[in-house]
């Protein structure tokens, strides 16, 4: 039997050492970093798969799934300067 295929939203965001992290709001804890976005494309894919499989086992990640995740929607980005 096909596995269903689910989507999930990711945000993607680059750390002051240069490394791409991103992390799936709709699984809680779920994220990882990389140095490239090839790489990083491949362990957020694992990391969704394995927190998933942990999902299927484990009743207090799913009740934290439904207590702490959320499905972002994109409004934009915006850089404001503040004197400080």
């Amino acid at each position: 039997m096909a596995k269903k295929l689910r989507q999930f939203k990711i945000i993607i965001e680059q750390d002051e050492d240069g490394y791409f992290v991103a992390s799936v709001p709709a699984l809680p804890g779920c994220f990882t970093q990389a140095k490239t976005l090839f790489e990083l494309k491949k362990r957020i894919h694992e990391a969704i798969s394995l927190c998933l499989e942990v999902a299927k086992n484990d009743r207090q990640y799913r009740a934290s799934i439904n207590e702490f995740s959320y499905e972002p929607s994109f409004v934009g980005l915006e850089t404001i300067a503040v004197a400080a």
